[in-house]
């Protein structure tokens, strides 16, 4: 039996017309998240820091300034909140459209900044908003595994719409492992996991307007390698000793400047 609780099942068709989630892609394109964005982020940081014990190593990675893709592993409703803990700035992430229904959340999706995918349709509205925002010079989360695993395991194949996002806008892509998230919805049980987040070196591509499908997937597949990267050496050696490994590196860097 698995040590994991179960998910719902997966649903991918949204039967409401693109027309129903323009005024929300409207809204991200020309708008910047509100007070709605760093009261989520303060409420949310606080059950990472204390109930999740939530870590991060080599925030530092992600550039201050300037158009950036983030692209953490998924397994969990939380990862892009737990990613978003350590960093100053507001990031932006698309969410599946059937999340945007009327309620308390819908408000906070769409004052967080938040846009809708409609899944299984070539969604073009999608990438316009997240292109956008990267003209703009924001920061974008994008899973390269699109939906979340149901395995507890990263996935072996990367969806290319990543790939397409970084080689049409040469925004950089920043990899990021998150440690432990598959397990936070073992909360029910009382179980609460140790969460490590460990973010990679930004990798860049040369812009190209028009990215064949191949070029598309070969580009996801190159961050979905170091995303599995990161998350084996997490696995293998613990945070204590992939902090210890990140010391090392700093201070060998330090040495060889001087």
């Amino acid at each position: 039996m698995s040590d994991l609780a179960p998910m719902r099942e997966q649903v991918y068709a949204d039967p409401r017309p693109k027309e129903h989630f323009d005024r929300f892609h409207e809204r991200s394109r020309t708008r910047e998240p509100d007070w709605a964005y760093e009261l989520t982020r303060m409420l949310t940081s606080l059950y990472a820091y204390t109930f999740l014990r939530a870590r991060a190593i080599s925030s530092e990675k992600v550039p201050g300034a300037g158009a950036v893709i983030l692209a953490p592993n998924h397994f969990s409703f939380m990862d892009h909140f737990l990613m978003g803990c350590y960093i100053r700035r507001k990031v932006r992430f698309m969410a599946k459209s059937q999340l945007f229904k009327p309620g308390p959340m819908q408000f906070v999706y769409t004052h967080g900044g938040v846009f809708p995918v409609r899944r299984g349709a070539r969604d073009e509205e999608t990438f316009i908003t997240a292109e956008t925002i990267l003209g703009r010079g924001g920061a974008i989360t994008m899973y390269c595994e699109g939906g979340r695993s149901r395995t507890g395991k990263v996935a072996e194949q990367a969806k290319r719409g990543i790939g397409r996002l970084a080689l049409e806008t040469g925004a950089p892509v920043v990899p990021i492992a998150i440690h432990g998230s598959s397990r936070i919805r073992n909360w029910k049980r009382l179980q609460f996991p140790e969460i490590t987040v460990q973010y990679g070196d930004a990798i860049r591509w040369e812009c190209i307007e028009h990215p064949t499908p191949e070029q598309q997937q070969a580009v996801a597949d190159e961050v979905l390698l170091q995303i599995r990267a990161l998350y084996a050496g997490l696995q293998e050696h613990g945070r204590k000793g992939v902090l210890r490994r990140a010391r090392e590196q700093r201070r060998t860097r330090r040495v060889a400047v001087q």
